[in-house]
Order: C-alpha cells, then structure tokens, then sequence
C-alpha cells in the first residue's frame, strides 16, 4: 500500500472545510487525518455534513488536541484575524495553507489598515507566498506557507494580470463588478444572510470599501511596477455558489479586444489545466463551473472604441478557495497538480 500524506483540516465546520473534505476524500495521495471545530467539537462529521457522512472520518476536535507530528500539511480554514497566532504556535518544519486573509497582504501596514489591527505573526508574513496559483507556482512548490488568494480577487486577477503585465490596458480605468452567491460569506449564522434578507433581491455592499481590495491593489500594482487602484464594487446575489466579475477595461493605444483576447488565450491556451478563454464575443455564467476548480473567461469588444468587457467566472468555493487551496497542496507534496481536482460542473 502506498504512503499517504496526513492531511488536517483547522476549521473544518465551514463551508471551506466543507469543500476540503469533498475534495481530498477522493483525492489519490492523502488521507484526512484530523478535523477541528470549535462549537461542534466532539460530533462526527457526518452529522454536522450529513452528505459527507460514511466516509470515514475523524470526529471534531479541537486545535488544543492535536499532535502536529503527525501531520504532513495542515489546511487553515479559520476566521479572519484568528489564524495568525494559530499559524505562529505550529512548528516551522510544517507546510501550511492558509484560507483566511491573514497572510495575503505583504505590506503590514496595508494590512493594519484594511484589517483594523497590527499583524500578529510578523516574522511569518516574510515567508508567505500568494497562493494564486497559476502566477505564483514555482514559489508556491518551494514554500511552506501559502496563502490562499480571496474568491473575488482570484476571479478578477486570473484575466488582468497577464493583460496589465503586457501593458494591454491602461491601468487608472480599470472597473470590476462583482457578483458573489450567499456561501461567500460563511456558515455563521448573520442577519444578512438569511434566506429572507437574501432571497428576491440583490444588493452591492461594501462599497468603495472591501477588503479585497487591498489584494488587487497589490497584485495589479506588482504586475505594473507600478502602483494601481482598481475600482471594484461585490454584489451579493440568491445563490449559493459562484462569482462573476464583469470587468471593464480601456485598452492601450492601437489595442483592440481581439488583441486582449489573444492575450489571454496565449496565456491560458497551452498548459493550464483550470483556466479557459471562451471563443472571441462569447461569455461564461456561474452554473459553467459550479462544483469545479475551473475558471471560465470571455472577451467582448465594447461599443465603445477602446474599451471591452471581460467576463470571468469561478465556483467561490472551489477555486475561490478550498480548489484553489488543494491545487497549490498539490505543487507543495509534489503530486500531480490537478490531483483530486477534474470534477466537471453540476449541471443544472
């Protein structure tokens, strides 16, 4: 029988983690050795995800009992500003992914801003890699922390980077309009997400002021040499899963759509296993990739002269997140990187 690595999942009781086990319970190189829960410690896991029952599971525990020894990689799906001193108490000699916002910014300052406190892992932040994977692959093979990009930053940055790294666009116009289903906002139980606040209705919220912006900020600015600022509105939709982004962009002197188009089909056309461009005027919805690693992108000339409209589409909770995290475990175990990962979409 051939080795496995031990996997544990912190924060195993979210949708994240959720989505985690889904996907490594089929994947042909691990084993799920631990699951943590606050609240939910001490049920199985089968009663707290009754659709993941039978598979053999370790019961929940909490953090406090396990034995990081026996663990090769260890998933951090817990909250926002939690994971820091969770990160900093586990030995340095093991590979973490980290699904919170808690590494993903490298200016410190930048994150006390958008986060409201100082960072409290400091000497770990110098050793994070952005886990986006299809830019960040080689470091994020080598690291061994990794974390992971936001689910709207990861559907926007996929079209713009190679589009502002070729200086296709101009990057002070730049205009992201997103639509996120109710998953993205967690388990937790929240007034605003409940199925009568959400439901018949769409409403835009965090307005001219969410915290993913900081990430696009740096990644769009890396990409330049240059500093950028992206304008960027998230909607919450009735849905359970999925993010689209319509992005408006102003194309470089002499550039047309088709060239961006060709741009990003160069770019994603060859090796990349989870990213496609549509045909030249075509454009992708939600229920495409729902369940999948995949991220789907289309191109249309806007009327406009210079100007177009990108399309991007991705499942939040899968390559926005618990795919996107499993793919870069992948790279950092040495494994196949599309390993546990081919699932096609549900479909309807």
């Amino acid at each position: 029988m051939k080795n496995l690595a031990n996997i544990a999942i912190l924060g195993a009781s979210g949708y994240t983690g959720a989505e985690l086990v889904r996907l490594l319970s089929r994947h042909p190189n691990v084993r799920i050795a631990a699951l943590t829960a606050d609240r939910k410690a001490g049920e199985q896991y089968g009663s707290v995800f009754p659709h993941l029952a039978g598979l053999g599971l370790p019961a929940l525990v909490t953090i406090d009992q396990l034995q990081w020894d026996q663990y090769d990689l260890i998933f951090c799906g817990l909250p926002h500003g939690t994971t820091q001193e969770v990160i900093a108490a586990i030995p340095r000699n093991k590979k973490i992914i980290d699904l919170s916002a808690d590494f993903r910014l490298r200016d410190l300052a930048a994150y006390e801003k958008w986060y409201g406190h100082a960072h409290r892992a400091v000497d770990l932040q110098d050793e994070a890699v952005f886990g986006l994977t299809e830019f960040y692959r080689k470091q994020i093979a080598a690291a061994r922390l990794v974390a992971c990009p936001g689910c709207y930053p990861t559907s926007a940055l996929l079209p713009l980077l190679p589009l502002v790294t070729q200086r296709l666009i101009t990057t002070d116009t730049i205009i992201i309009d997103s639509k996120s289903g109710v998953s993205g906002a967690g388990r937790a139980p929240k007034e605003g997400s409940l199925f009568a606040e959400v439901s018949e209705a769409i409403h835009a919220y965090g307005v001219g002021n969410h915290r993913h912006m900081s990430e696009l900020d740096q990644e769009l600015s890396l990409a330049a040499g240059a500093p950028v600022i992206a304008s960027f509105t998230p909607h919450l939709v009735p849905m359970n899963r999925g993010i689209l982004s319509t992005i408006y962009v102003e194309l470089s002197a002499g550039k047309t759509a088709e060239d961006i188009h060709a741009a990003l089909t160069g770019r994603y056309g060859g090796d990349e296993p989870f990213v496609r461009v549509l045909p030249m005027g075509e454009v992708p919805a939600t229920r495409h990739v729902r369940g999948t690693n995949h991220a789907l992108i289309g191109v249309v000339a806007d009327r406009r002269p210079g100007w177009a409209i990108i399309v991007s589409v991705i499942d939040n909770l899968v390559k926005g997140a618990s795919g996107q995290a499993v793919q870069n475990m992948n790279l950092m175990l040495g494994f196949e990187e599309t390993a546990g990962l081919m699932q096609e979409a549900i479909f309807p």
